[in-house]
Protein backbone atom coordinates (compact mmCIF):
# COMPACT_ATOMS: atom_id res chain seq x y z
CA UNK A 1 0.00 0.00 0.00
CA UNK A 2 1.10 3.56 -0.69
CA UNK A 3 1.92 5.45 2.50
CA UNK A 4 -0.43 8.22 3.58
CA UNK A 5 1.39 11.52 3.10
CA UNK A 6 0.85 14.10 5.85
CA UNK A 7 1.69 17.79 6.15
CA UNK A 8 1.73 19.27 9.68
CA UNK A 9 0.83 22.96 10.11
CA UNK A 10 1.20 24.43 13.60
CA UNK A 11 3.05 27.50 14.85
CA UNK A 12 4.40 25.65 17.92
CA UNK A 13 7.51 23.66 17.15
CA UNK A 14 7.04 21.31 20.08
CA UNK A 15 3.57 20.36 18.87
CA UNK A 16 4.85 19.70 15.36
CA UNK A 17 7.57 17.45 16.79
CA UNK A 18 5.04 15.56 18.90
CA UNK A 19 2.66 15.04 15.99
CA UNK A 20 5.50 13.90 13.74
CA UNK A 21 6.67 11.35 16.33
CA UNK A 22 3.15 9.94 16.70
CA UNK A 23 2.49 9.69 12.97
CA UNK A 24 5.86 8.36 11.90
CA UNK A 25 5.62 5.62 14.53
CA UNK A 26 2.52 4.33 12.74
CA UNK A 27 2.69 1.94 9.81
CA UNK A 28 1.84 3.39 6.43
CA UNK A 29 2.08 7.10 7.33
CA UNK A 30 4.81 9.50 6.23
CA UNK A 31 5.19 13.14 7.30
CA UNK A 32 6.27 14.95 4.15
CA UNK A 33 6.54 18.47 5.53
CA UNK A 34 5.88 21.01 8.25
CA UNK A 35 4.64 24.60 8.29
CA UNK A 36 4.61 27.21 11.06
CA UNK A 37 1.98 29.47 9.48
CA UNK A 38 -0.95 29.31 7.08
CA UNK A 39 0.79 30.84 4.08
CA UNK A 40 3.59 28.29 4.30
CA UNK A 41 1.05 25.50 4.70
CA UNK A 42 -0.67 26.55 1.47
CA UNK A 43 2.63 26.64 -0.41
CA UNK A 44 3.77 23.32 1.04
CA UNK A 45 0.46 21.65 0.20
CA UNK A 46 0.73 22.84 -3.40
CA UNK A 47 4.31 21.61 -3.69
CA UNK A 48 4.08 18.35 -1.75
CA UNK A 49 0.47 17.30 -2.49
CA UNK A 50 -0.12 15.53 0.84
CA UNK A 51 -3.10 13.27 1.36
CA UNK A 52 -3.88 14.91 4.71
CA UNK A 53 -3.01 18.28 6.24
CA UNK A 54 -3.08 18.56 10.04
CA UNK A 55 -4.04 22.20 10.53
CA UNK A 56 -3.84 24.37 13.63
CA UNK A 57 -6.38 27.22 13.60
CA UNK A 58 -4.56 30.06 15.34
CA UNK A 59 -1.39 30.82 13.41
CA UNK A 60 0.35 34.09 12.50
CA UNK A 61 -0.43 35.77 9.20
CA UNK A 62 -2.77 33.54 7.22
CA UNK A 63 -4.74 31.60 9.84
CA UNK A 64 -5.72 27.95 9.64
CA UNK A 65 -9.22 28.65 8.37
CA UNK A 66 -8.07 30.71 5.39
CA UNK A 67 -5.31 28.21 4.67
CA UNK A 68 -7.74 25.29 4.86
CA UNK A 69 -10.08 26.96 2.38
CA UNK A 70 -7.29 27.53 -0.13
CA UNK A 71 -5.96 23.99 0.23
CA UNK A 72 -9.36 22.34 -0.09
CA UNK A 73 -10.45 24.45 -3.05
CA UNK A 74 -7.21 23.67 -4.85
CA UNK A 75 -7.59 19.96 -4.15
CA UNK A 76 -4.22 19.78 -2.42
CA UNK A 77 -5.23 17.54 0.47
CA UNK A 78 -7.93 16.78 3.01
CA UNK A 79 -7.71 19.10 6.02
CA UNK A 80 -7.98 17.81 9.59
CA UNK A 81 -8.23 20.70 12.03
CA UNK A 82 -6.80 20.40 15.53
CA UNK A 83 -8.71 22.48 18.04
CA UNK A 84 -9.76 22.96 21.66
CA UNK A 85 -13.16 23.20 23.33
CA UNK A 86 -13.07 27.00 23.52
CA UNK A 87 -12.63 27.52 19.79
CA UNK A 88 -16.10 26.59 18.49
CA UNK A 89 -16.43 29.75 16.39
CA UNK A 90 -13.19 28.86 14.66
CA UNK A 91 -14.40 25.31 14.13
CA UNK A 92 -17.51 26.61 12.35
CA UNK A 93 -15.28 28.65 10.08
CA UNK A 94 -13.17 25.58 9.35
CA UNK A 95 -16.28 23.59 8.42
CA UNK A 96 -17.38 26.34 6.05
CA UNK A 97 -13.90 26.29 4.56
CA UNK A 98 -14.32 22.60 3.70
CA UNK A 99 -12.23 20.93 6.39
CA UNK A 100 -12.86 17.20 6.45
CA UNK A 101 -12.94 17.09 10.22
CA UNK A 102 -11.46 18.18 13.50
CA UNK A 103 -10.05 16.65 16.64
CA UNK A 104 -9.17 18.03 20.04
CA UNK A 105 -5.47 18.68 20.64
CA UNK A 106 -5.70 16.28 23.57
CA UNK A 107 -6.53 13.39 21.23
CA UNK A 108 -4.76 10.11 21.98
CA UNK A 109 -2.21 8.81 19.43
CA UNK A 110 -4.33 5.86 18.25
CA UNK A 111 -7.32 8.10 17.49
CA UNK A 112 -5.14 10.59 15.63
CA UNK A 113 -3.60 7.88 13.48
CA UNK A 114 -7.01 6.38 12.73
CA UNK A 115 -8.36 9.81 11.78
CA UNK A 116 -5.50 10.45 9.37
CA UNK A 117 -6.08 7.10 7.70
CA UNK A 118 -9.82 7.71 7.43
CA UNK A 119 -9.37 11.14 5.87
CA UNK A 120 -6.95 9.66 3.35
CA UNK A 121 -9.77 7.36 2.15
CA UNK A 122 -12.23 10.23 1.75
CA UNK A 123 -14.03 9.96 5.07
CA UNK A 124 -14.60 12.66 7.70
CA UNK A 125 -13.82 12.73 11.40
CA UNK A 126 -15.30 14.76 14.24
CA UNK A 127 -14.14 14.58 17.83
CA UNK A 128 -16.79 12.34 19.42
CA UNK A 129 -16.95 14.54 22.52
CA UNK A 130 -18.37 17.44 20.56
CA UNK A 131 -19.89 16.01 17.37
CA UNK A 132 -23.56 16.72 18.07
CA UNK A 133 -22.88 19.99 19.91
CA UNK A 134 -20.83 21.39 17.04
CA UNK A 135 -23.20 20.33 14.28
CA UNK A 136 -26.33 21.45 16.10
CA UNK A 137 -24.85 24.80 17.05
CA UNK A 138 -23.48 25.27 13.54
CA UNK A 139 -26.97 24.87 12.12
CA UNK A 140 -28.41 27.42 14.56
CA UNK A 141 -25.70 29.98 13.89
CA UNK A 142 -25.73 29.51 10.15
CA UNK A 143 -29.48 29.75 9.58
CA UNK A 144 -29.27 33.54 9.28
CA UNK A 145 -26.73 33.14 6.50
CA UNK A 146 -28.35 30.16 4.81
CA UNK A 147 -30.40 30.26 1.66
CA UNK A 148 -34.17 30.04 1.93
CA UNK A 149 -35.80 26.77 2.90
CA UNK A 150 -37.15 26.33 -0.60
CA UNK A 151 -33.65 26.75 -2.00
CA UNK A 152 -32.37 23.99 0.27
CA UNK A 153 -35.24 21.75 -0.82
CA UNK A 154 -34.32 22.42 -4.41
CA UNK A 155 -30.77 21.29 -3.69
CA UNK A 156 -31.96 18.04 -2.13
CA UNK A 157 -34.39 17.49 -4.99
CA UNK A 158 -31.44 16.52 -7.20
CA UNK A 159 -30.87 13.41 -5.08
CA UNK A 160 -32.49 10.06 -5.70
CA UNK A 161 -34.25 8.20 -2.88
CA UNK A 162 -31.17 6.03 -2.39
CA UNK A 163 -28.92 9.09 -2.31
CA UNK A 164 -31.15 10.69 0.35
CA UNK A 165 -30.66 7.55 2.43
CA UNK A 166 -26.91 7.85 1.91
CA UNK A 167 -26.96 11.52 2.91
CA UNK A 168 -28.84 10.73 6.11
CA UNK A 169 -26.28 8.08 7.03
CA UNK A 170 -23.41 10.45 6.29
CA UNK A 171 -25.06 12.95 8.63
CA UNK A 172 -25.08 10.28 11.35
CA UNK A 173 -21.31 10.09 11.00
CA UNK A 174 -21.16 6.61 9.49
CA UNK A 175 -18.07 5.51 7.58
CA UNK A 176 -18.29 4.01 4.09
CA UNK A 177 -17.98 0.53 5.60
CA UNK A 178 -20.76 1.23 8.11
CA UNK A 179 -22.98 2.62 5.36
CA UNK A 180 -22.32 -0.51 3.33
CA UNK A 181 -23.25 -2.73 6.25
CA UNK A 182 -26.42 -0.74 6.97
CA UNK A 183 -27.61 -0.85 3.34
CA UNK A 184 -26.15 -4.28 2.50
CA UNK A 185 -23.93 -2.94 -0.26
CA UNK A 186 -20.17 -3.10 -0.81
CA UNK A 187 -17.79 -0.51 0.58
CA UNK A 188 -16.87 0.50 -2.97
CA UNK A 189 -20.53 1.04 -3.85
CA UNK A 190 -21.06 3.07 -0.68
CA UNK A 191 -18.04 5.23 -1.52
CA UNK A 192 -19.38 5.80 -5.03
CA UNK A 193 -22.78 6.85 -3.69
CA UNK A 194 -21.20 9.24 -1.18
CA UNK A 195 -19.01 10.84 -3.85
CA UNK A 196 -22.03 11.30 -6.10
CA UNK A 197 -24.03 12.92 -3.28
CA UNK A 198 -21.21 15.34 -2.49
CA UNK A 199 -20.90 16.25 -6.13
CA UNK A 200 -24.61 16.87 -6.62
CA UNK A 201 -24.78 19.03 -3.48
CA UNK A 202 -21.56 20.89 -4.35
CA UNK A 203 -20.12 19.99 -0.95
CA UNK A 204 -16.36 19.90 -0.39
CA UNK A 205 -16.60 17.41 2.46
CA UNK A 206 -18.86 14.91 4.18
CA UNK A 207 -19.18 17.36 7.05
CA UNK A 208 -20.69 20.03 4.83
CA UNK A 209 -23.15 17.44 3.53
CA UNK A 210 -23.96 16.43 7.10
CA UNK A 211 -24.68 20.05 8.02
CA UNK A 212 -27.03 20.43 5.05
CA UNK A 213 -28.81 17.20 6.02
CA UNK A 214 -29.34 18.52 9.54
CA UNK A 215 -30.64 21.83 8.23
CA UNK A 216 -33.15 19.89 6.17
CA UNK A 217 -34.25 17.76 9.13
CA UNK A 218 -33.10 14.46 7.61
CA UNK A 219 -31.56 13.48 10.98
Amino acid sequence: MTAVRVLIADDHGAIRVGLRLILEAADGITVVGEAADGATAVRQAAALRPDVVLMDIRMPGVDGIAAAQQIVRAGHGAVLVLTTFDLDDYVFGALRAGAAGFLLKTVDPATLVDAVRRLATGESVLAPEVTRRVLDQYVRLDRSLAATESAHSARLAVLTARELDILALVAEGLSNRQIGDRLTISVATAKTHVSRVLGKLDCDSRLQAAILAREEGLV
